[in-house]
């Protein structure tokens, strides 16, 4: 029953031509509106958790263990967005994407209303890294989406504003949170009201999202489009087994490789400056915790703006080569990140704009090595490609390098050390990713003959 919930949707007859264009108009913008409301609800249920902490440290918890707890949902969703993601390539994304939503939604309204989900450490680190699980199942069937209804040169200008989704999500969380806890009189409402607001977007997401144009009678996005990449075949339209997506396509294919080294440097330089932001502004640079607040807002909402613009350039500049937006948004994070290390105690208005530019580029090459992964894959293999990119960026950028290394060498060689680290990745960040142009190029049908 479960392999049939999760088994691709069948290939309908065709559709009349005089049909195509406007069932094509209408659906892709439906499942577009699908998959935004769908990662979106991811989260709301993401990090609401923290909000929390204080309600447990007053119950006996102490920071080291309630930190330890939130490692789950990092280490967690780190192995699950790639080996989820391997079975969302074979798998009905409309089911997959809400399936996910829904269990991770129940997981939370259960730490919420069952006493005995919080009633140890120990068990809230299960609950914590079923969480992060089920989280691991929103990015894959999006990016399975997105490969089948959107071509390779608008891909970068749509997956830059889907990925807005989370700003959104994360920006909706608190609010709600707190309108929970106003409506409940209760601080449980933290975790359980969010996730019911979640299984609201879960049910938005099964309504919208289709798995495929050929599962709606209309030809694949390439013929639509008239964008084939260079390679494209009609076996492209092919499920893959498991082994042919791991071993034949992802493990074998160098550039997934490079980006992925890549994106563990992008999450390194996202969260050792997002992370620390707070203890660095204190200590160093004198900021009250207002000011802190505002510099951590900043820092976000810029990316917004900054997501889209990389896309756009991407698409429109490069002609949907991914590689020369990422350089230069990481030349310029290079020099901003300079700034902000550098600049001197007192200068708030200098350390603000500097946050709010790294803020603004960071977000870009987070986006779009996403979307390169799923340029350098069959479109079948989309969701493994990108989980590989985002195991090497959650768990080794994020848990490892910039949580666990970048603590011990402040403590050890101050902030000078951590901000050498930073500049470091920079350069390999750029380094990596150079080493795809001209297999981007080759796959785009650009290279000089």
């Amino acid at each position: 029953m479960f392999d049939n919930l999760l088994k691709p949707a069948a290939h309908q007859p065709r559709l009349p031509e005089d049909r195509i264009d406007a069932t094509y108009k209408r659906e892709r913008l439906k499942v577009f509106i699908g998959i935004f409301i769908g990662y979106a609800g991811y989260y709301l249920i993401r990090k609401n958790f923290s909000l929390a902490t204080i309600n447990l440290e007053a119950q006996g918890y102490s920071k080291a263990d309630l930190g330890w707890a939130l490692s789950a949902i990092t280490i967690s969703y780190g192995l699950s967005k790639f080996l989820m993601g391997n079975i969302s390539d074979r798998s009905n994304a409309r089911n997959f994407l809400t399936i996910g939503l829904v269990l991770s939604a129940i997981t939370m309204i259960v730490m919420g209303t069952v006493p005995l989900a919080t009633s140890s450490i120990v068990v809230i680190f299960v609950m914590l890294f079923l969480n992060g699980w089920f989280q691991g199942m929103g990015w894959p069937p999006c990016g399975r989406v997105m490969v089948h209804w959107y071509s390779t040169k608008e891909r970068g200008t749509l997956m830059s504003i889907w990925n807005c989704a989370h700003n959104v999500g994360a920006g909706i969380m608190a609010p709600a949170a707190i309108l929970g806890v106003e409506i409940f009189a209760d601080w449980h409402a933290k975790l359980y009201f969010p996730g019911l607001l979640a299984l609201i977007f879960a049910l938005i997401t099964y309504i919208l999202v289709r798995d495929t144009p050929q599962s709606c009678g209309l030809p694949p996005i390439e013929a639509y489009k008239n964008d084939y990449p260079k390679d494209y075949s009609e076996k492209n339209e092919e499920e893959l087994s498991a082994r042919d997506i791991f071993f034949k396509y992802v493990f074998n294919n160098k550039m997934l490789w490079y980006i992925a080294f890549a994106n563990a440097f992008v999450y390194f330089i996202r969260y050792g400056i997002l992370d620390w932001s707070p203890t660095f502004l204190t200590h160093v640079k004198g900021f009250t915790e207002s000011q802190v607040s505002f510099a951590y807002a900043y820092f976000e909402i810029a990316g917004i703006a900054g997501t889209i613009i990389c896309g756009f350039v991407s698409d429109k500049i490069f002609k949907g080569r991914r590689a020369p937006a990422t350089i230069i948004y990481m030349i310029l994070i290079l020099v901003a990140v300079f700034v902000y290390w550098k600049n001197p105690k007192g200068n708030i208005m200098i350390d603000n704009i500097a946050l709010m530019a790294i803020g603004f580029l960071i977000y870009g090459p987070v986006m779009l090595i996403g979307v390169q992964a799923l340029d350098l894959a069959p479109k079948k293999a989309a969701g493994t490609a990108a989980g590989l990119t985002g195991f090497f960026g959650n768990l080794i950028g994020g848990a490892i390098l910039a949580n666990i290394v970048m603590g011990y060498v402040v403590q050890y060689f101050d902030w000078d050390g951590g901000f050498l680290m930073l500049i470091v990745s920079c350069v390999l960040t750029i380094f990596f990713t150079a080493l795809t142009w001209n297999k981007e190029k080759e796959i785009l049908g650009l290279a000089k003959k």
